[in-house]
């Protein structure tokens, strides 16, 4: 009897039992599939509902000159927009009482206006004017270009349907001194010439990035904001260029190829000791603050982008690999006619017609003869004084490397026909930027070792490391003693050549060439006749040169001989050595060998 009640309960529990057992199951089949199966949906989903990203932004970093003069800074500004759709009272946690306040639509505003500077009423009225338009519009303004401290004020508020459009801006203060060197960036902040582009690793930040949750009225929860990614502020990019010298430059140069009609010029100043230019200036130049009101052929750099050919300030260079060769010593004295005597094909002359007269070499250099320097320059092979001429650089890019910069051109000398094997001496035949015939003179000025040529110093990241550090190893190019004798022949051409009253520098010993060439077409490349390239390339001091002046004036029409360019040459080389205190020349002057 026991046993039939016994099995009586049991019949009556299993079915209870297997009830619950169902339903665990159930539980658990559900629970695996929300843990498991469903588990990526439902967290995107909760994420979209709840998880947002914002942007941490850095700003550009600074480009200085040699001083720290700021030449180029980040300037951020914000478009404060919302969406109007969604724009509704919310609560926020007040950090005093740790209780949540409603803030109303009329209050957010009235905060956003005092910041911005706007009127409460009117921004509202613009609102409602939105909504009145389309009541589901998801964008509108409220306010445009607010600047840094304003928009960090608006984003403190957390109003949810508050969000924020950035505009990365450049600003420089001093303006169009050293614009072309500097470049530009445009309205989206990206870099479009210049250093600005050349080095936008070293200035551009790096963005961070932060997330947080936010309740179903959008307000952000406390506690819940995680950094994802730091952002990194960009480097300083430190230049060469002393601001100064290049406002003056700059200055001189304008004045100067108004005066003369040029339709360009430009003036390079380089350290002799260390290759480190001072200053490249331009004419036309740019304001990087406003571009667009230069013609965008002149919005770059012609020292580094244009090559021309260089004249007879290629005819020191052509001394110094004499010298430097054992084919010439100061002693040599050769007749000199007017015109080229040898019936080798080819023919050139002297500037003026004159009879044959003995010149030695520093006699060629300061009568600038184009017949005196190719019959001294026919002593050795044309490989062997194409070669080199490559030692100096030319046909290379300098170390700059600045965008857009040209190698110039100058063929094999196994290319050559005889005209060129003898007008390259005196410099035509081949094309050379004012960079490369600047870098070339303060080899001659630095004892015959080439630095190599430099713009930037390096740049300083925020961290204080410091990154594209220029390499200053020299390179020996010719003797000192070539260089030396160099120089004698430059310094006989301004104390006795036709221009030395006109860049004579009072208290100091320096040496100068001119040159002049014809333009060439660069669609053709036929010479463009009655146009001009006017150069005058000078070092001072002689007895310790510090540093080496060059200018170019393109096609100028009211002087078109190497006068031109004079007066820019004295006054900038005579600014450059009083602003930087260099002493004046010992006395009494030596006495030169000229035999002209």
């Amino acid at each position: 009897m026991a046993a039939r009640k016994q099995r009586s309960r049991f019949a009556r529990a299993v079915p209870a039992f297997a009830a619950i057992v169902v339903v665990v199951f159930t539980f658990l089949v559900r629970l695996v599939g929300l843990q498991i199966v469903d588990a990526a949906a439902l967290n995107e989903e909760a994420i979209g509902r709840r998880g947002v990203e914002s942007t941490l932004w850095e700003s550009r970093g600074q480009i200085v000159d040699r001083n720290g003069a700021v030449l180029a800074s980040g300037v951020d500004r914000f478009d404060i927009t919302l969406a109007p759709v969604n724009m509704k009272d919310f609560k926020r946690p007040n950090s005093e009482t740790d209780k949540a306040e409603i803030v109303t639509v009329d209050e957010a505003l009235k905060k956003i206006a005092n910041i911005t500077g706007q009127d409460p009423g009117k921004l509202r009225a613009s609102v409602d004017a939105m909504l009145a338009a389309d009541p589901e519009s998801e964008f509108g303004y409220l306010a445009q270009m607010v600047t840094l401290e304003e928009y960090q004020k608006v984003r403190e508020l957390h109003i949810p349907w508050v969000y924020f459009e950035r505009h990365p801006m450049r600003t420089y203060p001093n303006g169009a001194v050293g614009g072309s060197l500097i470049g530009f960036v445009g309205s989206d902040g990206e870099p479009l010439a210049g250093v600005e582009s050349q080095y936008n690793a070293c200035l551009a930040g790096v963005n961070g990035e932060e997330a947080y949750e936010r309740s179903a009225d959008g307000v952000t929860i406390p506690g819940s904001v995680v950094v994802i990614k730091e952002p990194v502020a960009g480097g300083d990019l430190k230049l060469t260029i002393d601001a100064d010298t290049q406002w003056r430059a700059q200055q001189i140069l304008a004045e100067e190829a108004k005066r003369v009609n040029a339709e360009y010029g430009t003036i390079t100043v380089v350290e002799a000791k260390t290759g480190e230019l001072v200053a490249a200036a331009e004419y036309p130049t740019v304001d990087p603050n406003d571009p667009t009101t230069t013609d965008a052929e002149f919005r770059g750099a012609n020292t580094f982008t244009a090559p021309y050919e260089p004249g007879s300030i290629m005819k020191p260079v052509t001394a110094a690999i004499l010298y430097d060769k054992g084919a010439i010593s100061p002693n040599d004295v050769i007749t000199v006619p007017d015109h080229w005597p040898k019936d080798d094909g080819a023919s050139f002359g002297d500037d003026a017609p004159h009879d044959p007269v003995q010149m030695n070499m520093n006699g060629v250099l300061t009568e600038s003869s184009n017949v005196g320097t190719a019959e001294f320059a026919s002593r050795i092979p044309k490989q062997e004084r194409y070669e080199a001429m490559l030692k100096f650089g030319f046909t290379t890019r300098t170390a700059v490397n600045f965008p857009g910069e040209e190698p110039g051109v100058m063929r094999d000398a196994s290319e050559w026909d005889i005209q060129t094997e003898h007008a390259s001496t005196f410099g035509h035949g081949l094309t050379t930027t004012p960079a490369q015939m600047a870098s070339a003179f303060q080899t001659i000025a630095n004892k015959g070792e080439q630095k190599p040529l430099q713009l930037v110093r390096g740049c300083t990241k925020p961290d204080g490391t410091v990154t594209d550090v220029p390499d200053t190893t020299g390179t020996p190019v010719v003797s000192e003693k070539a260089a030396k004798l160099t120089l004698e022949g430059m310094e006989a051409t301004a104390r006795e050549g036709w221009l030395a009253d006109q860049v004579a520098v009072p208290g100091y010993r320096i040496g100068i060439k001119t040159g002049t060439s014809e333009r060439v077409d660069p669609e053709t490349g036929t010479y463009l006749k009655g146009e001009h390239n006017i150069s005058l390339v000078g070092v001072a001091p002689i007895d310790d040169p510090q540093y080496v002046v060059l200018v170019t004036l393109s096609h100028p029409t009211n002087i078109r001989n190497s006068s031109a360019a004079a007066p820019a040459w004295q006054k900038t080389m005579s600014y450059v050595l009083s602003v930087n205190g260099v002493a004046p020349s010992a006395q009494p002057w030596p006495d030169i060998n000229i035999v002209k």
